[in-house]
């Protein structure tokens, strides 16, 4: 598989991007790699990239989008932070991606036993992560049931998952209600922003 090119990358549709990657986990899911040079890849993307998605994801060691969507260099522009969140550099990033270098699908990943995620739970404060914590923990108060505190923590994965399936929906609508370009383009039709669960259990992406 060829790296993307100019006229590749004017070719693909938010909906083909979204295949794109559909297919790729398929791939990674039946440990079906494609066939890719990647030193090819190397040269033919020494003199430009034209990725066709941008990927924001987790920090987290055992989810990287190149590799749970089987994807080679110049493909997508990856993203990373603990917790998957949206802040005001991260949206500068998007927007040159998606404006400026042509990207058809903005996806958010967020993915299941997350532990920024977990921190968030348990309203843990330590040095700088205090910071990135709070700005999680607007997705543990959205998710309602259940009520009893106890059950609220960390230790109740469930909770967990489905907070951090609220925190991908509040990012998603941050890229909407924070930028212009962004909301614009999705508007007109020039991209695709969607959201995403991956599960560390079995490797599947579950496009939501």
């Amino acid at each position: 598989m060829k790296a993307h090119t100019k006229i590749t990358q004017a070719k693909m549709t938010p909906d083909t991007a979204l295949e794109f990657l559909q297919e790729g986990n398929e791939r990674f899911l039946k440990n079906l790699k494609a066939n890719r040079n990647l030193l090819e890849q190397v040269n033919d993307t020494s003199d430009g990239q034209y990725p066709f998605a941008t990927i924001l994801s987790c920090i987290d060691s055992r989810v990287s989008a190149e590799l749970v969507f089987d994807q080679g260099l110049g493909d997508v522009f990856s993203v990373r932070i603990a917790g998957n969140f949206i802040n005001e550099d991260i949206l500068g990033s998007m927007e040159f991606a998606c404006k400026v270098a042509g990207t058809k699908l903005l996806v958010v990943l967020g993915h299941t036993s997350c532990g920024a995620i977990k921190g968030a739970c348990d309203h843990v404060r330590l040095g700088n992560l205090t910071a990135l914590i709070n700005k999680i923990e607007p997705a543990v108060a959205a998710v309602k049931e259940p009520k009893d505190e106890a059950l609220r923590t960390s230790a109740n994965l469930d909770f967990v998952d489905e907070v951090s399936r609220e925190n991908v929906k509040i990012a998603i609508d941050n890229i909407r209600s924070r930028s212009v370009v962004l909301n614009d383009m999705e508007k007109d039709g020039e991209i695709k922003i969607v959201g995403a669960m991956y599960d560390i259990t079995d490797g599947k992406v579950t496009f939501m």
